[in-house]
């Protein structure tokens, strides 16, 4: 938990205090939105669930939309879950890790894991993404209470701070020829897949950059043999 509170922490705390601040402005209940802070742990599906229910949205299209926001993550589980498992298996645990999964854990996964001995990988998963999650709960609730004192175009903004952070992030640790050509294609495809249907557009432009750079390279590897 102590390694929770950090740069990407702070700037996860900042962009929760605008959705906290965005949940006031539309009159959503705050109970309501710190559990969907808990349970969803995903902003683009927390603001798509909040903001189609001010809108009128049906529960059944709504769940649907959060649902589909989600997949955009899995890609995450199944590059971290390696990193994240014990030596021994355990599926309860590992549902449990998974669920923390997100696009700050997802990048501070691959920093700080591999230096932590395999049999406490689990339980420091467990451990740091509490951490996040509380931290963003108080953002939450730090947004909704001093909404009066924080400009709407503020409050707006502060969502954008966590996708500026993890550019920075994947820029910072991208170490080989395949992670910059995998950052420069997902960059390039994102003008391309947005507005995706069910907010998949980082899911894409993600998951699309990524395999093109690795049968890029994978090419021009047989091309040099």
């Amino acid at each position: 938990m102590h390694a929770s509170i950090s740069a990407p922490g702070l700037v996860l705390m900042a962009t929760f205090v605008g959705f906290g601040g965005l949940m006031h402005d539309i009159g959503f209940p705050i109970v309501a939105g710190v559990l969907s802070t808990i349970l969803i742990w995903a902003l683009p599906a927390q603001v798509i669930l909040i903001g189609g229910l001010a809108a009128g949205a049906s529960l059944p299209a709504l769940a649907i939309a959060v649902c589909l926001s989600g997949v955009r993550l899995f890609p995450m589980v199944v590059s971290l879950m390696p990193l994240m498992r014990g030596r021994r298996s355990n599926i309860v645990v590992e549902l449990i890790c998974a669920h923390f999964v997100a696009v700050t854990l997802w990048v501070e996964g691959f920093r700080i894991l591999p230096g932590v001995a395999r049999e406490g990988r689990p339980a420091f998963t467990i451990g740091i993404g509490t951490g996040l999650i509380g931290i963003s709960c108080a953002g939450t609730l730090l947004g909704f209470y001093l909404t009066s004192a924080l400009p709407g175009p503020l409050a707006v903004a502060l969502l954008l701070v966590t996708p500026i952070s993890f550019t920075i992030l994947l820029v910072r640790n991208a170490k080989a020829a395949v992670d910059w050509l995998a950052i420069g294609l997902g960059a390039a495809l994102s003008p391309l897949v947005a507005n995706s249907p069910g907010g998949l557009d980082l899911f894409w432009s993600g998951v699309g950059g990524g395999t093109l750079a690795f049968f890029a390279m994978r090419l021009w590897k047989r091309r040099r043999a």
